[in-house]
């Protein structure tokens, strides 16, 4: 009994010896915190960024120099500089580990962030490109130097060892357009109107104000001349080209269909985004675009391959083309190939197992092969050697 009084006292003074020490007095008010913000400093964005920072850690691995060698040729010899074609990549590249689908949100995003300006080589008083300069600089490279870009960036991962190559992942991702299903026409009729308007783009009228300057310049007194102003500078500046992305690489919308079905685009199309194709989603209907890709089984996950296909193509139609260029380009041969049962048809069966050391199949393609044609009873499970990557 003297023990277990003696352990309460313990525990009543540690109690409240706990309750004094904690039992502090409110502290006094302060005042407001003031506003200094427009006052000079003298601050270093050097220092501001950590030295374990990604960004820093992305400058150092990745040297972009070489844009400035592919670029070269589309940029004129004299004239006023351009906006470094390696700062247009870096903000791409940003835009990507940001998860930014608008330049406009880019940029302003990029001119708050003190970590993506020390990336992009910009001081705090310096003013980020425009973002519609972007767009200029996108229209003006074309789309074989972003491909190009997107090969060397593979490349340089291969070299790194960043590629495994004894798996290969395919899947497909639904991206809805800009366009609306209220915008789908009969095909037939947005086909005539386009070739009217394309017969007849040579005899639209010319705006008569194009030559006002030259007629009042003709009615001034002698010795008075005409000034040119801003308005009549941009009557003879001529815009750039647009790019015309979807023209250069427009899949045949004549092309014919499997086994007979009737696709909706056959004998519909979107005014507003003619390649866009009705697909399902999670809420309907939409106007979309499928996003094709191939990942490297490794633990770093590079993406070997990307297609962008209209929705109305089936997701496991590219699987052949796409794994042959990955094998190919990068000169790998893969004993696995995994995707999703929507890519187990025998064609892609076939295509895959045909190919040098594939010792195994996923059991995803093997059990939609089954399921769609062949009772279970007659599938046999092929046999697994020792050494065979799992």
């Amino acid at each position: 009994m003297s023990l277990v009084a003696g352990w309460r006292g313990v525990l009543s003074y540690s109690a409240r010896y706990s309750e004094s020490l904690f039992a502090l007095e409110p502290g006094m008010l302060g005042p407001a915190k003031p506003r200094r913000l427009d006052e000079p400093i003298s601050v270093s964005l050097e220092e501001l960024v950590p030295q374990r920072h990604f960004y820093r850690h992305l400058e150092a691995t990745l040297d972009l120099g070489f844009v400035r060698d592919w670029t070269q040729a589309v940029y004129a010899d004299r004239g006023r500089p351009g906006i470094d074609p390696v700062v247009f990549f870096k903000l791409q590249l940003v835009m990507f580990f940001e998860g930014i689908r608008s330049e406009r949100q880019l940029i302003a995003t990029a001119s708050l962030n003190l970590a993506h300006r020390w990336y992009l080589g910009y001081a705090l008083d310096e003013n980020l490109p425009h973002h519609s300069s972007l767009t200029r600089i996108r229209q003006r490279l074309g789309v074989e130097i972003f491909e190009r870009f997107f090969e060397r960036i593979g490349d340089l991962c291969q070299d790194a060892g960043l590629v495994w190559g004894q798996e290969l992942n395919v899947d497909a991702t639904k991206v809805e357009a800009n366009a609306d299903l209220d915008s789908l026409v009969p095909r037939f009729s947005h086909a005539a109107k386009t070739h009217v308007t394309d017969l007849f783009a040579d005899d639209v009228p010319t705006d008569s104000s194009e030559d006002e300057p030259e007629a009042v310049a003709a009615a001034l007194p002698t010795g008075v001349v005409w000034l040119p102003s801003a308005a009549s500078d941009e009557v003879g500046r001529a815009d750039p080209p647009p790019w015309k992305l979807l023209e250069e690489r427009r899949l045949d919308p004549q092309r014919p269909s499997s086994g007979g079905y009737m696709r909706t685009s056959d004998f519909r199309v979107s005014t507003t985004d003619p390649d866009a194709t009705p697909m399902r989603t999670g809420s309907g209907t939409a106007l979309g675009y499928h996003d094709q890709y191939v990942v490297d089984g490794g633990k770093a996950r590079i993406v070997l391959a990307a297609l962008v296909t209209p929705a109305d193509v089936m997701e496991n139609m590219p699987l052949r083309d796409l794994h042959w260029r990955v094998c190919f380009r990068r000169k790998l041969r893969p004993r696995h190939v995994t995707g999703d049962t929507t890519y187990g048809t025998v064609e892609n069966i076939v295509a895959v197992e045909d190919t040098p050391r594939h010792d195994i199949l996923d059991t995803c393609l093997q059990s939609a092969l089954a399921a769609r044609h062949y009772p279970l009873r007659r599938v046999r499970a092929p046999a697994v050697r020792d050494d065979a990557v799992a």
